[in-house]
């Protein structure tokens, strides 16, 4: 009787936690809040931030002379672009009276205005104007202790986080298909992640998940390549399609904890920019852009790319499930078919700068 039970039951557990949603309900679920979630000190959440160039914005969501309120890294945030086209990022609140200036504020040519008393800022925090005032005090005229560099790439707005002040450390890689005409716009896909960075990215080389989570028939072997900043996945698998078995590649690659990108070659072309940014430190936001030539080579290549990113979302919303309640564990217990987790940890060690010649685990 329980074996024949056992073969009744889907081998992916949480497919219980979403078989009952309609599509509608799905995408409401992929940003709602989770009642009654513990906090993040409570989940042992409660650690450092990685340090790295981190996703703000699509390029399209900021218009010349528009500012937007942000909140990421546990902070508000105000990101404007000036009338010559530039993006600036500062702490939100004015250094006079702690207004929010994303909230009411205006962009003055090239310079943040605030609606409190329309002090105006530069993208260093310098006040250039005090306009009832007859000088600027001195101290006003040195930038800010805390910058945010940015820069835009892929059609997006990068923005540098570290929490000592650090400059950047290396670049945000431009991808030529991001702005290449005969590849298509961004297909976006969003979540609200109530977890941390970290647990998001271990998923990568956890090779047991895929088959207890995802309902994969083996646990994926890849080679793994280690270097520096930058960490790669190569996966070579086989499709069986109606014209017989053809080749595939899935390339992952990870510089620093904010970029993330994978390209599926072969039978299809996809590639996927995973924008990712802790907003807390027990919340993620993600957003998953795709992109394909607009003329994949067949009609099955085209619904290939398709089923591949069906895939990756599916796989994502089976993620969630566990991330949105998961602990993280400073000393996990791992077996020999876990996959290189600890190797992992020693790699993402390295972006948290207040762990620096300290030992945590």
């Amino acid at each position: 009787m329980a074996d024949d039970a056992a073969t009744i039951l889907s081998p992916v557990a949480v497919a219980t936690a979403l078989s009952e949603m309609s599509r509608e309900e799905r995408l409401r679920w992929r940003m709602a809040d989770v009642p009654g979630r513990p906090s993040a000190a409570d989940r042992n959440l409660d650690i450092p931030f990685p340090f790295g160039w981190f996703p703000a914005l699509l390029s399209e969501e900021l218009a010349v002379g528009q500012l937007r309120p942000l909140r990421y890294f546990g902070s508000d945030l105000v990101v404007w672009r000036g009338e010559d086209g530039t993006v600036h990022m500062l702490d939100a609140h004015c250094r006079h009276l702690g207004a929010h200036m994303g909230h009411g504020g205006r962009v003055s040519g090239n310079l943040l205005e605030c609606p409190f008393h329309a002090w105006r800022y530069d993208g260093e925090g310098v006040v250039h104007e005090i306009p009832y005032a007859e000088r600027v005090p001195p101290r006003l005229t040195r930038p800010c202790d805390r910058q945010w560099p940015v820069v835009e790439a892929n059609r997006l707005i990068w923005f540098w986080y570290h929490p000592h002040g650090a400059a950047p450390m290396w670049d945000v890689e431009v991808f030529p298909e991001a702005t290449n005409p005969d590849w298509t716009d961004y297909e976006i896909h969003e979540w609200r992640v109530f977890g941390s960075l970290q647990n998001m990215a271990e998923n990568a080389v956890d090779v047991a998940h895929f088959h207890y989570v995802h309902g994969t028939a083996t646990f994926p072997t890849s080679e793994m390549i280690w270097d520096g900043v930058l960490r790669t996945s190569i996966i070579d698998a086989g499709l069986d399609t109606p014209q017989g078995r053809m080749e595939a590649r899935v390339y992952s690659k990870m510089i620093g904890p904010g970029q993330s990108s994978t390209r599926f070659t072969g039978i299809a072309e996809t590639l996927l920019i995973a924008a990712v940014t802790p907003v807390e430190k027990d919340e993620v936001r993600v957003r998953f852009c795709f992109t394909q030539p607009r003329n994949q080579a067949s009609p099955i290549a085209a619904m290939m790319a398709q089923g591949f990113i069906h895939e990756v979302c599916r796989q994502l919303d089976q993620d969630k499930v566990i991330w949105d309640r998961q602990r993280y564990l400073d000393k996990p217990i791992i077996c020999d078919g876990d996959g290189p987790i600890l190797r992992f940890r020693q790699y993402y060690r390295q972006f948290y700068a207040e762990w620096a010649g300290a030992r945590k685990e």
